[in-house]
């Protein structure tokens, strides 16, 4: 998803290493990036960290996965772990550990067992590197920010950071972009795209998350210029090529496939402009060659493109939820592409529809209480049903408890074990049975009961990683980072 400098310098105490601190430089700014505990290679005791209970065992022959990138390894919410848990217990799922997080969407990356965690605490954004299994910090990096969210929703990051190569990526709300050695938080280089190429700082601040592609991290910068998709050396932070002249920044991730053979990157471009503008590009990941573009975008001026591309063989859907709806596009194998069908009450607001057979599950709406579970064929876009999950829940109130209408609304899905794992926006967790016949409710259990659960979900090695973003609606919990143990066991 689900947004001047002055010189200033910073100074932070790490245990046993007094004060440590190095200048970067921002554009013609001076700068001074705070690293708390960066060169440390084994993990230290969390202050913000409170552990449950340990795991359990993963159970023989498990298939288990990284999770190092925006919607996972192959990026579209499918998982290939097994032997997960099939039903929850009645207590509800335990914790395995818990951190205090501060503001932010942006999902958790995890290689191995490190897990890295970027979100904003008091007026810095952080990037916390974590021990997957009982979050023990590796090191935090930290540096100086002032964005404010104009619609008051959250103050952080947007982007979930990106991991290869031993490096980590992150792209901050302000259009700051790092790279970092995963091993010690050293930051290798950085640059502030926001003001280098003249962008838009978008509704919701950045947003886009980026994409490593071969030796490039890509990324839909939107310059009011062009370029619109930009590419930089991993290793260096040079600009490699740039792509692209009309469309502005997004909020959904660019994504990697080969189609015909041949590797290429689809990116979903559109953000704040008046005209409302954007669509899908298709891009030569070599060189920035644009194949085609294909206008996609409401009318409405306040409205973006946030839901990633879904690329299917040699297809493509994308989907917004503010007037145009879904529509399938047909790549050739010269790259040139026409639409196969459009359908316009199939429009996702910024999460990702996945495919199951020959059908297409989704989540249309933009509103809570409109936001609904939606099948449609997948050769026509038909749509086959329409569902809104409730159920009523009993929360506490002033006197005693009293009964509230909870339901999925602004869900996340994804698919995994031969099943699909819902997420629901109040912190619901769901195994949900989708076919052609229906939606059909096999488990569920309430997580916590927050509002705003809109960052995807995160499967590494059977542990569940849930980005609870706002405080608890009855207990008044912090907003927290949550680890479950979603391991069958033995």
């Amino acid at each position: 998803m689900v947004y001047p400098l002055l010189p200033f310098v910073r100074l932070r105490r790490c245990r046993g290493r007094g004060f440590v601190w190095f200048a970067c430089i921002i554009g013609s700014a001076t700068a001074v990036m705070a690293a708390e505990t960066a060169g440390r290679t084994n993990a230290q005791a969390n202050p913000d960290v409170t552990f449950h209970v340990a795991p359990k065992p993963l159970p023989a022959g498990a298939v288990t996965t990284d999770w190092p990138s925006f919607l996972g390894p192959t990026h579209n919410m499918v998982s290939a772990e097994t032997k997960l848990l099939r039903e929850f217990p009645a207590a509800g799922l335990r914790p395995v550990w818990e951190m205090k997080k501060g503001e932010g969407f942006a999902a958790p990356a995890i290689l191995g067992d490190r897990l890295v965690l970027f979100h904003r605490v008091g007026d810095e954004e952080v990037v916390d590197c974590l021990q997957a299994g009982d979050g023990r910090r590796f090191w935090r990096v930290a540096y100086p920010t002032s964005y404010h969210d104009r619609y008051g929703y959250n103050h952080g990051p947007r982007c979930s950071p990106v991991i290869g190569g031993g490096r980590v990526y992150t792209y901050g709300a302000e259009g700051k972009l790092h790279c970092l050695d995963l091993e010690t938080g050293r930051v290798i280089w950085k640059r502030d795209l926001l003001a280098e190429f003249e962008g838009r700082q978008n509704f919701f601040g950045v947003g886009a998350t980026p994409l490593i592609e071969g030796t490039t991290l890509i990324m839909n910068v939107g310059a009011r210029k062009g370029p619109c998709v930009a590419a930089f050396d991993l290793a260096t932070g040079k600009l490699v090529w740039g792509a692209g002249d009309t469309w502005g920044p997004s909020y959904a991730s660019p994504i990697p496939a080969t189609v015909h053979g041949q590797r290429r990157v689809f990116v979903f471009a559109g953000g704040e402009s008046d005209p409302a503008t954007g669509g899908l590009l298709c891009l030569d990941p070599a060189n920035g060659k644009v194949d085609f573009t294909f206008p996609w975008r409401g009318t409405r001026v306040e409205s973006v493109n946030a839901a990633s591309p879904v690329v299917l063989g040699d297809r493509v859907f994308v989907a917004e939820c503010y007037g145009s709806g879904g529509a399938l596009v047909q790549v050739s194998a010269d790259f040139t592409a026409k639409p196969l069908w459009q359908n316009p009450s199939f429009g996702m607001h910024f999460m990702t529809a996945i495919p199951l057979g020959d059908h297409l599950y989704g989540v249309d709406g933009h509103g809570p209480r409109d936001a609904e579970m939606v099948c449609v064929e997948l050769a026509t876009g038909k749509e086959v049903w329409r569902a809104q999950p409730q159920w009523q829940e009993t929360v506490p109130a002033r006197t005693g408890t009293r009964d509230m209408t909870m339901g999925t609304f602004r869900s996340s899905l994804l698919q995994v074990d031969g099943r699909t794992l819902c997420l629901g926006e109040f912190g619901h967790l769901l195994w949900v049975e989708l076919t052609p016949a229906g939606y059909k409710e096999i488990a569920r259990t309430w997580l916590f009961p927050a509002s705003e659960t809109w960052t995807p979900p995160v499967l590494s090695r059977g542990l569940l990683y849930v980005n609870q973003n706002t405080r608890g609606m009855f207990r008044g919990e912090p907003a927290r980072l949550m680890c479950y143990d979603l391991r069958a066991g033995e």
